[in-house]
């Protein structure tokens, strides 16, 4: 705490030793002579640096990154061999691609840095007035130096962490709003130091000579430890002590007076704002960390079949008519060449000719697929508030399918889940309730005054009871009364004549004052600024007046109703509203002195301060009588509690973090469904811990949760039922800190896993009293947890930017408390109710669409690669291509790129509306189920099965020595481009089998592919094009076609190849089939077509080019294939090694 540490600091004699501490000279003077040594210390300057690169560095930075990632050095390895050494194909079919993906992920990355740029210079560029030789001067922001005596004016943000000298004010304090520090936009009242609030002036600020001793910076917004030495005509300085309550901090905002003047004692990234902020590291979804893998995967398949080749080439060339035939003799040179460097070189070779396995296009269609389908988000006028006119932002599109895998979700109180606008609903008055208004059947009773009683009328003794009560309520707040009609307050006044606004610490105290300013008489006008203790002198009696919560009130009290109210209380507290409890006593003249004496002694001792104030309150806090109390309503926001019991039902996990005291969040986590009323609470707080050792209350509760640990870790903790008991953990930042510091013996994980084991046992978690960086804590925490779950942080303020950047997926709430939290935020939304949304409709769509696309694109390439490695045992392992190099550059580019693209920006397996109405199909889709090992092997064996069917089928017929019409017969690349044909119509038929929601869009770019394949195949081979030094593939497509067993081969291997999938669709759908395969049979009848085409379902996320006429619920034909034949001319044969010279065999 803070006074014991000033007590140390003072009784110390080597007190300028103290390593922990820094010296600020107030307005750069030196002390007096012979007072202290002065010592100049160097502090960094007031700029705010939240972008990542600079100029210089962006380039070697941005290029470092993304080559840390697996595919781009991957291909960047391909791209320097094909230059190093002759390979089968050329180096522009993996550079250029490769360079396409690096420039377009860096100039996005370079854009999203210079909107950081750009915010960070209107910040340190914004005008602060300071003192200079008893002057005002301006200057900007970012060259303040500490030690610098700044003057604020309202309404304006404080530059920097400082000292609080003097106000306008007589009485020497301030109101400030921390919004965007700790989510509370509340006033709070700071107050100067006792020896400077006279200055008043810029002449009496600057002849102030004073030093300032405190502790170096630290991230902690609710502590301050420090002292100031102010010196005067004496010699000896005066010494008092400082703490958080004379600290003004970096973002907190100047309400209701009109100037204050401040010394700068931590500036720019040393303010505790900015070391509450967290490095905004780069985010990875659990998808590119899938594909990663399944990279690593092919790599070891392609480094394989490389090795395989290589091995078998020189086992074949053991033969000397194999190694040297008599048409393709070697020179001496190669003779002599070393025989490890030859074997390297054709491994190398056979990489490149392999490594279409893992195509870089694979990578490029995935971040359009990302940017793109972003577009989707802020295109949903559902999530359009037009009460803020705000939509949804998106501020990276590179993890959109990190919200549909979403396990646990932290979410702040204040602003988010609720208003953060208290309204009265009721109180208890010796056991009679009084509402405001009599109601009767949900009407106004007519001529009713302000607060009437709604069970019977009070009698005299509960009408003195009564005006206690309410004297209670005015004299027992911290309420400032400002008459203005243009002040930033919470509340007016009802008073029409005269226009006057509340300002408090505590909104819920502004409502309890409104109500009490609508009585008649004089009550309503006792509105005055005291503290929480109160005495009152009433009827020449003395009165002791006491507010605060039940768990404090009932303990003191001897007299009252006290069964009554507290079953009121109890029922308020359980229906969400907050509750306070009031009391008194009354007190004869000696009492009264004693408690004066008391409170005096306690408040001036330097030494264990507060602890003495504690116990002079025990004292004086006892034998009290029960008046009643009050029940006031922190008005959630619209659906918040529809939204989390949604959240829960699709298996995710609800945390709340927030800095508010227990009893209010506690209230607020039952007004959102987070605490059911079968919930059994548990308690982790500091009360607790102080009560028993920390050791103690873990294996307590452990014990506790465990012993229902096979109910309570049914189905993921949601969809509770009433005969299961159900637990909720409380636990406060206290309580945390002792949990995360390390033990004595250097470890702390014991402690850790069994909180983590604890909390993974309870329905819902709350925290409270959570500083910044303790909310990023406890993200980090789960995050980190032996199940690595994927976590979502959403809050409103500059506090919540801390877990909102630790978390997987932060989501910025567009709010009342600035936009920090918004603009550090991957995403941000207008309301708390838009998450709904959010993750079970866009996450989920998605996680299918980019999973489907991920596993496809491996699937195809296998069906593309398979064969090449075939045709190698057919000649000669001497690495010659099975394909034409159009056909190979084209394939992942043009003839089955756009497909799939349309497919996971479009598809919809299920309707927006099913998904709205049950929320449980995302558990079919969580733990990145679709990327599992057994899904990825069966689309592996599917795409080698397809291979073998596509080049065994060919090489069958071909083994006959089919022939034209003409007499001619086929060549090795009339063999190459049939295997090609059937591939190609095999993976795009593929996709429209995978298919459920058909627009004009789908129709026109998958059969538009396939026609467009056609076209050039037939312009490729029609035509002698004289830029090609070859032309080995004129009229060989055409050749085909004439050919009538050409035809059926390609409609009979399409036939096969698609036939496995299909039947396993079927088997699957019938005899094990999944919740959303369930609700796909369901909703069979409204449009459903059968054998895997699916129907076509509501679109709400539609781009604005996308009507409703393109909707097209058309069965779709088995097999699309018709063609023109015509003659073609002879083509070599198909089964010859690749010669060395480079020139086709003939």
């Amino acid at each position: 705490h803070f006074y014991p540490l000033v007590r140390d600091l003072l009784h110390c004699a080597g007190e300028e030793n103290w390593v922990d501490s820094r010296t600020i000279y107030v307005g750069h003077k030196e002390p007096p002579p012979g007072a202290e040594a002065y010592i100049l210390q160097r502090h960094p300057d007031n700029r705010i640096v939240s972008s990542k690169y600079t100029f210089w560095n962006f380039i070697p930075k941005n290029l470092f990154e993304q080559f840390r990632r697996i595919a781009n050095f991957y291909f960047l390895i391909i791209f320097l061999v094909q230059l190093i050494i002759d390979t089968p194909t050329s180096p522009v079919t993996s550079g250029l691609p490769l360079f396409f993906v690096i420039t377009v992920t860096a100039i996005k990355q370079g854009y999203e840095d210079w909107l950081r740029h750009k915010a960070d210079n209107a910040m340190n560029q914004c005008p602060v007035h300071f003192i200079q030789h008893g002057k005002l001067v301006r200057k900007q922001s970012r060259k303040l130096r500490v030690g610098d005596i700044v003057m604020v004016k309202e309404d304006e943000t404080f530059p920097c962490d400082l000292i609080f000298l003097s106000s306008s004010r007589g009485d020497g304090t301030c109101h400030v709003t921390t919004a965007s520090l700790d989510g509370e936009s509340s006033h709070k009242t700071h107050y100067a130091v006792q020896d400077t609030k006279g200055f008043h002036t810029e002449e009496d600020i600057d002849g102030l000579h004073a030093t300032i001793e405190c502790e170096q910076p630290q991230p902690d917004l609710y502590k301050f430890v420090g002292r100031i030495n102010v010196y005067n005509d004496r010699n000896d300085p005066v010494v008092r002590p400082l703490g958080s309550e004379n600290l003004l901090l970096r973002g907190a905002t100047l309400k209701n007076t009109e100037k204050i003047f401040g010394v700068a004692i931590y500036t720019g990234m040393e303010t505790k704002m900015a070391l509450n902020y967290q490095s905004k590291s780069q985010k990875r979804s659990a998808v590119e960390k899938s594909m990663n893998v399944f990279l690593i995967v092919y790599l070891c398949i392609l480094i394989s079949k490389a090795l395989i080749n290589t091995v078998l080439k020189y086992v074949w060339q053991s033969e000397p008519f194999r190694d040297e035939p008599w048409y393709n003799q070697k020179t001496e040179s190669e003779r002599q060449r070393n025989l490890f460097l030859r074997a390297f070189t054709d491994f190398l070779a056979f990489m490149v000719l392999f490594n279409y396995i893992i195509p870089v296009s694979m990578y490029v269609t995935v971040e359009m697929q990302k940017f793109l389908g972003s577009y989707f988000i802020t295109w949903d006028e559902e999530m359009f508030d037009e009460d803020t006119g705000e939509g949804p932002l998106v501020n990276t599109s590179d993890l959109n399918e990190e919200l549909g895998q979403v396990e646990y979700i932290f979410t702040d109180k204040t602003g988010t889940l609720t208003e953060n606008n208290m309204e009265f609903k009721e109180c208890c008055i010796e056991g009679h309730v009084y509402v405001p208004h009599a109601i009767c059947n949900g009407q106004v009773l007519p001529g009713a005054s302000g607060i009437d009683m709604i069970d019977s009328s009070p009698g005299t003794s509960a009408r003195e009871r009564e005006e206690l009560f309410f004297r209670a309520l005015c004299l027992c707040h911290t309420i400032q009364v400002k008459d203005d009609d243009d002040v930033d307050g919470p509340r007016k006044s009802p008073d029409s004549g005269k226009s006057c606004t509340y300002i408090s610490s505590s909104p819920d105290e502004v409502a309890l004052v409104e109500v009490v300013t609508g009585l008649p008489g004089e009550i309503s006008t006792m509105v005055s600024i005291l503290a929480f203790l109160f005495l009152f002198l009433y009827k020449r009696e003395i009165y002791l007046f006491c507010k605060g919560a039940d768990s404090s009130i009932f303990p003191r009290v001897i007299e009252g109703k006290v069964d009554q109210i507290r079953a009121r209380v109890e029922r308020n507290a359980v229906e969400g509203l907050r509750t306070l409890c009031v009391a008194y006593k009354r007190l004869n003249p000696e009492e009264y002195e004693g408690i004066c004496t008391l409170l005096q002694a306690a408040k001036v001792a330097l030494q264990d301060r507060e602890k003495k104030l504690a116990e002079a309150y025990e004292q004086i806090e006892k034998d009290l009588v029960l008046l009643g109390a009050t029940a006031v309503e922190d008005r959630l926001q619209e659906k918040a509690a529809d939204t989390i019991e949604a959240l829960q039902k699709a298996g995710i996990k609800v945390w709340v973090l927030t800095g508010d005291k227990m009893e209010t969040a506690a209230a607020t986590c039952y007004a959102c469904k987070l605490f059911r009323r079968n919930t059994q609470l548990l308690e982790l707080t500091t009360k607790k811990i102080e009560e028993q050792s920390l050791h103690d209350v873990l294996f307590e509760l452990s014990k506790t949760v465990l012993r229902h640990s096979g109910s309570l870790t049914r189905d993921n903790f949601s969809g509770l039922s009433a005969d299961m008991q159900d637990y909720g953990l409380i636990i406060d930042g206290a309580a945390l800190s002792l949990i995360m510091k390390p033990r004595e013996d250097g470890s702390c994980g014991n402690y850790r896993e069994l909180f983590l084991e604890i909390c993974r046992n309870c329905s819902a978690v709350l925290c409270c009293r959570m500083a910044p960086l303790q909310k990023a804590q406890i993200v980090k925490l789960i995050k980190l947890s032996k199940e690595h779950p994927i976590t979502l942080a959403i809050g409103d303020g500059a506090n919540d930017v801390s877990m909102i950047l630790e978390a997987h997926v932060g989501i910025g709430v567009i709010g009342k408390e600035g936009r920090q939290a918004a603009r550090n935020s991957d995403y941000a939304v207008p309301k708390f109710k838009h998450l709904k949304k959010m993750l079970l409709v866009h996450g989920h769509f998605y996680y299918i669409r980019i999973s489907e696309l991920v596993q496809y694109f491996f699937y195809k390439n296998v069906c593309f690669i398979f064969p090449q490695f075939l045709y190698q045992f057919f000649c000669g392992f001497s690495q010659q291509t099975l394909y034409d190099t159009a056909y190979l550059t084209l394939y992942n580019i043009s003839f089955t790129s756009l497909p799939i693209l349309l497919y996971s920006l479009m598809e919809q397996h299920v309707s927006i509306d099913t998904l709205r109405r049950d929320p449980s199909l995302y558990r079919d889709i969580a733990k990145n189920a679709l990327l599992r090992w057994r899904v990825f092997i069966y689309w592996t064996f599917l795409g080698v099965f397809d291979a073998l069917v596509f080049f065994f089928g060919a090489y069958f017929m071909f083994e006959n020595t089919t022939v034209t019409s003409n007499g001619q017969i086929f060549g090795n690349w009339t063999f190459g481009t049939l295997v090609f044909t059937v591939m190609v119509f095999t993976v795009t038929l593929k996709l429209a089998l995978d298919t459920h929601y058909w627009t004009w869009i789908n129709h026109f770019v998958i059969w538009g592919s396939l026609l467009f394949y056609i076209v050039f195949s037939l312009l490729w081979g029609g035509i002698i094009w004289p830029f090609l030094n070859y032309q080995r593939m004129y009229y060989v497509f055409i050749q085909m076609l004439s050919s009538g067993p050409a035809w059926l081969v390609i409609i009979l291997l399409i036939t096969v190849s698609l036939l496995p999938d299909v039947l396993k669709k079927v088997l699957c759908r019938q005899l094990w089939p999944s919740a959303t395969e369930r609700v796909q049979v369901q909703a069979g009848p409204r449009g459903r077509v059968s054998s895997g085409f699916g129907r076509a379902v509501t679109c709400a996320e539609r781009p604005p080019w996308l009507t409703n006429s393109s909707r097209c619920h058309s069965e779709l034909p088995r097999t699309t294939l018709g063609c023109s034949c015509s003659q073609g001319g002879h083509t070599p044969s198909p089964l010859t090694p690749r010669s060395r010279g480079g020139a086709e065999p003939s």
